[in-house]
């Protein structure tokens, strides 16, 4: 998770007017711009200084299904971190058909999506858990715009603390979506490590699980609560993709 910029102090005093006034730095650098160019610059350099990336607010969007090109609201919060196009078009055609009628559940959803675009690729329903309030809220924007409230779910809260209680979520098979904040892989690996083994040991029979890490992260070492998982994991610097396909035999 991106840290929070901390902009530097900058020496803002005024300056001596050679005329014999004195004039404020800020002042003078924007004397001669056009007042619509000048709002459009300071919006960009508070968005720089906030951390947010308005390339990629105005371009997420879903990529492939029935709600392919269709955009996504994303605020630029540094906070939420959505998975790069390729990246999200590669996981799609490794999971290939297994999203067909799933549940999709996105961990740690932040734009939503990866679950949003499951759903545009023929999941019968979707789970998101966000705990950033405002965030939840743009899922929701979102889940509205592309018209699919009946077969979505967005909760707010802890997602370890969701999967500690985890609730009946179904008879179909899952495609689980862990895209968290590469340093949540670090900072609470063990914790990590317990959520995905509760899901493995209550996902139903042939469920998918799709993991996104960076490179100091050994996804294959993620325990299985003793079923037989088939990893999949590829390199798409700085990120690794994992896709782990549960056995056909049945749920614990």
């Amino acid at each position: 998770m991106p840290r929070p910029h901390k902009s530097r102090k900058q020496d803002d005093s005024p300056e001596p007017d050679r005329r014999g006034g004195r004039r404020g730095r800020r002042e003078a650098d924007t004397d001669s711009t056009p007042p619509g160019e000048a709002d459009q610059a300071g919006a960009a350099r508070r968005a720089e200084a906030d951390g947010i990336d308005e390339r990629i607010a105005a371009t997420l969007r879903i990529i492939g299904g029935k709600f392919g090109r269709r955009r996504l609201k994303y605020t630029g919060d540094p906070r939420t971190r959505p998975m790069k196009d390729r990246v999200r078009e590669a996981l799609f055609n490794l999971v290939g058909p297994s999203v067909i009628g799933s549940h999709a559940i996105d961990l740690f959803a932040g734009t939503g999506a990866l679950g949003l675009e499951a759903l545009s690729r023929g999941a019968a329903r979707a789970t998101f858990i966000e705990r950033h309030y405002p965030t939840a809220d743009t899922i929701k924007e979102n889940v509205a715009s592309l018209e699919v409230g009946e077969i979505s779910r967005v909760t707010t809260g802890d997602t370890f603390l969701y999967v500690r209680k985890l609730p009946d979520l179904g008879p179909e098979p899952w495609v689980v979506f862990c895209s968290p904040p590469y340093d949540l892989y670090i900072d609470r690996a063990d914790d990590v490590r317990l959520m995905i083994e509760r899901l493995m040991a209550a996902a139903p029979a042939g469920s998918t699980f799709v993991i996104e890490s960076d490179q100091r992260f050994e996804i294959e070492s993620l325990p299985t609560a003793g079923r037989e998982v088939e990893w999949d994991v590829r390199n798409y610097p700085p990120a690794r993709v994992g896709i782990g396909r549960l056995a056909g035999e049945e749920s614990n």
